[in-house]
């Protein structure tokens, strides 16, 4: 469902006249050659695009305009070979719509101590070029990501390997529609919020339907589809013999399986890129979507539960940013505590809906009761999630602005059976300790719902949030309370002055 290859990103470099033709065609084939040794990268996910080099105001702005009017393209990545006058780009700045990486390098690794003489010195001018441009977009106050080093340095790869996949899952935000199945879970506060403010600051869009207008569809699933998928989870997932013979269980894998394909069919006829809903608002439904939620997750699609459409676009921009990268990402939450003073512990799950992506080994499936919303018992796959370093990842709604807060966790393999816990689930400790991560969260506003990530890292969702323009709190072994208080205070300060 996602693929990151159909997204571009464009390679211009900046000269001007002055150095005259043959000067300009060695920027040029030098430009195309990085270009072409960039898109070949096996690390680097998306397309790279050699744009011929700009070298007066016109040129310039006729390559952004027309980057912003291409769909493919998701940012652009900027080098001055030479000089490049930097209010020649004003014009064209001012008209950029895209992320801007600006890529701080030059054609050769090493000085020739040797050979060098002007004409290499005329050429090879990114030492300073590369500063007349930077201080044109530090003047014009434009968020980009700058990266510094020699252009076939792993660490430079590495660096425009996440800012693009920051990229791209930001241009698939942009145009996406969320669907809010009922509303909000009552009187909850942090998974409410301004989804007006949301749609202007983030391009993606939040809307409401009844839980009727679901029920249609899934009503509308016929026995052959139902028959289909029910086969699919006798393959996929371990069944045990009396589930399938127990009347009413197998009764409940169909009704699930209805769901699953109604939920599926209505996403897919509008476009929807995610969707939440909530146990208590479930009119019509005959169980609480818990499978269906798993595996439409496992898909691609953004989820969250009790009507949290932000954690539920944020999981939605996770697994764009983690495409074809090894682990998953996923609904989470906090939910219960291990306070072992030698071995604190979060337990995290969720009532139903942790996505198998993140599964160790193959997920078993099973009916049980819920205990809340007053409906059915409801299929869920049940596993544990391996250990390992992980982040989780909250936007919330400052009411003045949006906030990020990502906690970077080492997740830990099972310690005991959980025989009588149905639920998907996974133990890891904050960073950088149980109290201090948990204290912090909690000073920052963290939602208790997030994204749990095994493949991204605070440099993905750092690149994201300073392309969207929001403030980014993390909480990491280098975290204390009294220095995280005095960023959260000059943020406040920062935010109400800008």
């Amino acid at each position: 469902m996602i693929d990151l290859k159909k997204f571009e990103i464009w390679f211009v470099a900046g000269s001007q006249h002055l150095y005259g033709e043959e000067t300009l065609n060695k920027v040029a084939q030098h430009s195309q050659q990085i270009a072409a040794y960039f898109n070949q990268h096996k690390n680097i996910p998306v397309n790279v695009v050699y744009k011929p080099v700009v070298k007066t105001p016109d040129e310039i702005f006729e390559v952004m305009e027309a980057a912003n009017q291409a769909k493919n393209c998701i940012g652009l990545v900027t080098w001055m070979h030479t000089f490049s006058p930097a209010k020649m780009w004003i014009r064209g700045l001012n008209i950029l719509q895209k992320p801007l990486l600006h890529l701080h390098t030059q054609f050769n690794q090493n000085i020739p101590w040797d050979t060098i003489d002007m004409d290499f010195m005329n050429l090879n001018q990114s030492a300073h070029g590369d500063r007349e441009f930077g201080f044109m977009v530090s003047r014009m106050r434009m968020n980009r990501k700058v990266v510094v080093g020699f252009w076939q340095d792993n660490e430079v790869i590495s660096d425009i390997n996440i800012w693009s996949r920051a990229a791209a899952a930001w241009a698939d935000w942009q145009g996406a529609k969320f669907v809010r199945f009922g509303d909000n879970m009552r009187y909850v506060a942090v998974t409410d919020g301004d989804k007006v403010e949301a749609e202007l600051k983030f391009g993606y869009s939040v809307n409401t339907h009844g839980v009727g207008d679901l029920v249609a569809v899934i009503n509308q699933i016929t026995e052959t589809q139902i028959n289909d998928l029910v086969a699919e989870y006798e393959n996929d997932y371990t069944l045990s013999a009396d589930l399938l013979n127990n009347s009413a269980k197998k009764q409940a894998i169909r009704e699930a399986a209805k769901i699953e394909l109604g939920i599926k069919t209505f996403l897919e006829e509008g476009n929807y890129k995610g969707f939440t809903d909530t146990f208590e608002d479930l009119h019509g439904m005959v169980q609480l979507p818990g499978i269906a939620a798993q595996r439409l997750m496992q898909q691609g699609y953004g989820f969250a539960g009790e009507g949290d459409w932000k954690t539920a676009a944020l999981v939605r921009a996770c697994k764009v940013m983690g495409a074809g990268l090894p682990g998953g990402n996923a609904f989470m939450e906090d939910y219960t505590y291990h306070f072992d003073p030698e071995n604190s512990l979060v337990l995290g799950s969720h009532m139903l809906e942790v996505d198998a992506s993140l599964a160790s080994g193959k997920a078993s499936l099973e009916v049980h009761p819920l205990g809340i919303g007053g409906k059915a018992n409801p299929v869920r796959l049940v596993f544990n999630v391996a250990g390992g370093t992980a982040l989780n990842a909250s936007i919330i709604d400052m009411g003045n602005r949006f906030r990020m807060i990502v906690n970077e966790v080492e997740a830990i393999e099972p310690i005991h059976d959980l025989p009588n816990l149905p639920v998907a689930r996974v133990l890891w400790k904050p960073l950088p300790d149980m109290k201090t991560g948990c204290a912090a969260w909690i000073y920052a506003g963290g939602a208790h719902h997030t994204a749990y990530s095994q493949n991204l890292t605070t440099a993905h969702l750092q690149d994201f949030a300073d392309i969207a323009g929001i403030e980014l709190i993390k909480i990491d072994k280098q975290t204390t309370i009294s220095h995280l208080k005095n960023e959260l205070m000059w943020n406040e300060v920062f935010y109400k002055i800008k």
